[in-house]
């Protein structure tokens, strides 16, 4: 069963590799396996099929990974534009170093993978809705705190928080499609007009 002790977390590493840096279509179990260095016969021990590994998986990467470095960016310690530069520039860096690992602008993996399951993975699209509508609820958060402090106007932050979040999540699924990292460097620029920040707003852009 490989080492007992990290057999089940190789698993979940491995297919949320392999579905980012492919698809879920073509990640099959035995690839999966190989990458983990598990036989298969224990994958069956941990999942009963593909769907139950990547669901665990990304719940797992969230809490994990990804929730503490949004309760980073999103402090309300820090300031609003604070905030909105370090999302973005989190972003950048976080697909400029994949780019740098396979040459490719992979986009944002629960984007491309709900956009391949939706209409057959029934379990597997909850999950991944939960976790997009997690995000937009930190986006809500700092909208907020910025219009209760009067650094900028914002009196919807529901639906200017879906607003940015599906024009950062547009802007990833073009620079996946062209291959383009440096599309991704005007984002914070974008979100600053969207609120109608001025152009001498304190956010740097990606470098």
């Amino acid at each position: 069963m490989g080492r007992t002790s990290d057999a089940k977390q190789r698993l979940m590493d491995a297919v949320l590799d392999l579905i980012w840096k492919g698809s879920y279509g073509h990640t099959s179990v035995d690839l999966i396996c190989e990458k983990a260095g598990v036989k298969k016969g224990s994958f069956y021990h941990f999942f009963e099929s593909k769907s139950d590994l990547t669901a665990e998986a990304l719940e797992d990467s969230w809490v994990r990974i990804y929730r503490p470095i949004f309760d980073a960016i999103f402090s309300p310690s820090k300031s609003p534009l604070d905030r909105i530069n370090d999302y973005v520039t989190n972003c950048y860096e976080e697909q400029m170093k994949k780019f740098r690992e396979c040459g490719c602008v992979l986009g944002c993996p629960l984007f491309s993978l709900g956009n391949e399951i939706s209409m057959q993975e029934q379990k597997l699209r909850e999950v991944v809705q939960n976790l997009l509508n997690t995000h937009v609820r930190y986006l809500e958060s700092l909208l907020r705190d910025g219009h209760s402090q009067g650094v900028f106007s914002c009196p919807q932050p529901t639906l200017m928080a879906h607003t940015l979040f599906r024009y950062c999540e547009g802007t990833l699924t073009e620079a996946r499609i062209m291959n383009n990292p440096e599309l991704l460097k005007e984002m914070g620029p974008a979100i600053l007009g969207l609120l109608g920040v001025g152009a001498s707003a304190p956010v740097r852009r990606a470098a």
